[in-house]
């Protein structure tokens, strides 16, 4: 195929924090930074220019109840494209969006396959529903099916008890992670309460979800082995409406809810103080909308981590992370141009000027 120089962006190019250039082009789908022969001819994009948003906690094939069709999975995939999310790590879900993989016009997906719960443990119609002796059987299927990642349910209310508690066992948790990671796939887990974090990261899990009960007693371990969190504070801001309706049935449960989102941006701040690895995940597809990378991004700032740094959660330190790659040299051209320097203000986040998936300018 002879080169074809699609596309030109011009103005700031924010390859990294600290790397930026003045300009790229796009050559038959992939950025260099060589004019190319042809560059005079070249359509134009001027702005700030940063690699394709990273949702790193998503749910593309889900909505409240379940699976949803295909059609509904283009549409909420969609609205993740036209936010400026080209990267999503879909963090379990019911319905099989490989078709989406075919799509010139869609993002990427990295699957964790579907959520593993313990029996009547989880939302219905979301996840295997399990018991401890099936976890590492389940686990390698899930590792087989998904694109280097599985996820575990790691709490949630346990009627009888009236709280958040813990799902599974310690050993059940190790020899499962083990397998995982023999298979060559990273496991992450759902965790609001505190009980259930000390053995998921001492049996070697890789990243936590939500993280909301995160202590002063769990914060180093987590930093000492490196593990990351998602913490979805757009979601974690649903709590005190989720604990309103427990209260009659389960007022313990509802009490503990109010206290993990009183002290959210607190945790969050603690963690990342303490060098715990943080991203941007939504947890869009369950009972949230799409689209809402930037209100996530803005969030973490109010938790009191720095622009940049929540910058990077979505972008260069996100796509790092993932195994995938930025505004590199030769790398698919999946980029987003801003008006303004989303590094002075992240809200410019909110509003793509264009976004540029696999070369084409597609919003």
């Amino acid at each position: 195929m002879s080169d074809h120089v699609a596309l030109h962006v011009k103005g700031r190019v924010l390859v990294g924090p600290e790397e930026v250039r003045d300009e790229l082009w796009v050559v038959d789908g992939r950025i260099t930074y060589h004019r190319p022969a042809g560059a005079d001819t070249a359509p134009t994009v001027t702005g700030w220019a940063l690699p394709g948003l990273v949702d790193a906690h998503c749910h593309v094939g889900l909505d409240a109840h379940g699976a949803v069709d295909d059609a509904t999975s283009e549409k909420q995939a969609l609205t993740d494209r036209d936010a400026g999310t080209l990267l999503i790590r879909d963090a379990g879900s019911a319905a099989d969006t490989r078709w989406i993989d075919d799509r010139e016009d869609l993002p990427k997906i990295i699957r964790a396959g579907r959520h593993i719960a313990r029996t009547r443990r989880y939302i219905r119609n979301y996840a295997h529903e399990i018991e401890p002796d099936d976890l590492v059987a389940y686990v390698a299927r899930e590792a087989r099916r998904g694109d280097g990642w599985v996820k575990l349910v790691g709490d949630w209310i346990d009627r009888e008890a009236g709280d958040l508690t813990a799902c599974w066992p310690r050993g059940a948790v190790e020899a499962a992670i083990a397998e995982a990671h023999r298979l060559g796939a990273r496991v992450t887990a759902h965790c609001f309460a505190e009980d259930s974090l000390r053995d998921l990261v001492e049996a070697g899990i890789d990243c936590i979800e939500h993280a909301t009960g995160l202590t002063e007693d769990t914060i180093p371990l987590f930093a000492e082995r490196g593990v990351a969190i998602v913490p979805t504070l757009v979601n974690i801001a649903t709590f005190p409406a989720l604990a309103a309706g427990g209260e009659a049935k389960f007022p313990g449960w509802s009490a503990h809810m109010r206290r993990l989102h009183a002290r959210r941006y607190e945790t969050v701040n603690s963690a990342f103080a303490a060098g715990i690895p943080v991203f941007v995940g939504t947890d869009a597809g369950g009972s949230l909308a799409h689209g809402l990378v930037a209100a996530e991004v803005a969030e973490l700032v109010k938790a009191g981590i720095p622009p940049l740094a929540a910058l990077s959660a979505t972008t260069w330190g996100a796509r790092a992370w993932l195994g995938r790659p930025g505004l590199d040299e030769g790398a698919p051209a999946d980029l987003v141009v801003y008006d303004t320097d989303p590094r002075a203000d992240v809200r410019a986040l909110a509003a793509p000027r264009r976004v540029i998936l696999r070369g084409r300018v597609v919003g």
